[in-house]
């Protein structure tokens, strides 16, 4: 799947950083090395997994339109010689025929024989070394977050037996917690947007984001850096409904974009469990995560950090990390109340929350057990709906998912317990000087550095 060059082209054609003449140019150039690329690509690639190689089909076939469309698009707007315009067509039907060539090699290959793609526990634990930059071992994060599971649910019980009278006035309550707690969730989850408002929706939480940040002065918000909210390109289809992309630090003119999955195509069946897991609660967790003051919010600091070296070489833990810990954060500070002097949430906000949390938390469980601990998707499946509380298409999802990728999705809870650890210490450190705002942005400062290296900058 790292073979695949959609999104680096569409990085050029898309954005408007440099004259789309010489963009286009540059694009030309660039077009030369695609068959030598494709011809070392299918010399490396031995044994691949039968799941990552249809997903690197999927995602290649999903990118064709770059070249075959795009391009030409973008080809009508410009003033280039004929020739040169001519030459730049030549060389994007050989890039093509290349691609093409290269996702009929992947469809050759032998799937009776392709390789596990579990990593297994000695090649996991290095590459959650490496990856992950975190001061715990595997074992320790999973255990740790077997008891953060252990405590979500233990508070989500305390809820659900609050608000059982006002949600199941009648109705016998379960003694079995889980299924206690369940009830309560698919009552509420029942509250969401429509599948045709699924993108104007978060668009429309945003400004009201803005606003309870500022309000609260959780940190200092840049209002001269913008966001845009739009369709999950194709090229990205195929691992998460929603994401950030967002420009580098030598990108000062560069756009984020807040990438949202589209559910055309989707059964009512499939559209409707989708959209109660992102109900109206859990849509504004996910815009927290996703946009402020989660990733585009800590990636605008990342690119004025003094350090080059911490903002470019991004460690995806501390991106992630600080996804999570600013859900809690705006939750600490009463987000989640219509009433907006209220200094508490509601605690069918907290309810939501917690489920949300359950998610990073059970992601690690999910991540080290299957790839380490032979976890089996009937396993999974139970921990993802039955102790998570995850529709069932989410659930088939993150299985999906947890084939295709490895270690990424214990990032994002590691990350979460490594800042609220360091931020623990750091209001130990500053007593009575410590401010919820000020330690927000120190620790932003760094860049997208491991948290473990932030921690002993900030503690020095």
């Amino acid at each position: 799947t790292y073979y695949n060059i959609g999104g680096t082209f569409a990085y050029i054609l898309g954005e408007n950083y440099e004259p789309l003449e010489k963009r286009i140019t540059n694009f030309f150039k660039k077009m030369e090395r695609i068959p030598a690329y494709y011809a070392a690509a299918k010399k490396n690639i031995i044994n691949p997994s039968p799941l990552h190689t249809q997903l690197a089909i999927e995602q290649m076939e999903a990118g064709l339109p770059i070249f075959e469309k795009d391009l030409k698009d973008s080809l009508k707007n410009v003033q280039l010689p004929d020739d040169l315009k001519n030459e730049i067509l030549k060389r994007s039907k050989i890039s093509v025929d290349s691609i093409k060539g290269f996702i009929q090699f992947l469809k050759k290959q032998d799937k009776s024989k392709g390789r596990d793609f579990r990593l297994g526990k000695e090649l996991y634990a290095k590459k959650f070394a490496y990856e992950i930059q975190s001061q715990y071992t595997p074992d320790q994060i999973y255990d740790s977050a077997v008891a953060r599971k252990a405590f979500l649910h233990q508070e989500m019980e305390k809820i659900a037996i609050q608000l059982w009278p006002k949600y199941m006035k009648g109705v016998e309550q379960p003694t079995d917690k889980l299924v206690l707690i369940k009830r309560l969730i698919d009552t509420l989850s029942l509250q969401h947007t429509k599948a045709d408002s699924f993108k104007i929706s978060i668009q429309q939480q945003l400004p009201q984001l803005t606003e309870f940040i500022n309000r609260k002065n959780l940190l200092y918000l840049d209002p001269k850096k913008p966001l845009e909210v739009r369709d999950e390109p194709g090229y990205m289809a195929g691992v998460a409904g929603a994401s950030m992309s967002s420009p580098g630090p030598y990108e000062t003119n560069g756009k984020a974009y807040y990438n949202v999955g589209t559910l055309e195509g989707w059964s009512k069946e499939d559209a409707e469990s989708y959209l109660r897991e992102y109900n109206n609660y859990i849509l504004q967790i996910l815009n927290i995560h996703e946009a402020l003051p989660g990733h585009y919010v800590q990636l605008v600091y990342s690119n004025k950090s003094p350090s080059l070296i911490k903002s470019i070489l991004q460690n995806n833990t501390m991106i992630e990390g600080w996804a999570v810990y600013s859900e809690l954060m705006m939750m600490e500070n009463g987000y989640g109340n219509p009433d907006p002097n209220a200094s508490t949430t509601t605690p069918e906000f907290w309810l939501m929350y917690y489920k949300w949390n359950l998610r990073s938390t059970c992601n690690t469980i999910l991540d080290i057990g299957v790839h380490t601990r032979e976890m089996s998707k009937e396993e999974a499946m139970d921990l993802l709906t039955r102790q998570a509380f995850q529709q069932k298409s989410e659930a088939e999802g993150k299985w999906h998912r947890v084939q295709v990728t490895n270690v990424q999705l214990t990032s994002y809870y590691t990350g979460f317990k490594e800042i609220m650890d360091l931020r623990t210490l750091w209001q130990q450190k500053q007593g009575k000087n410590y401010t919820l705002k000020a330690f927000n942005e120190k620790f932003l400062s760094y860049g997208s550095a491991p948290v473990k290296y932030i921690k002993e900058l900030m503690l020095k």
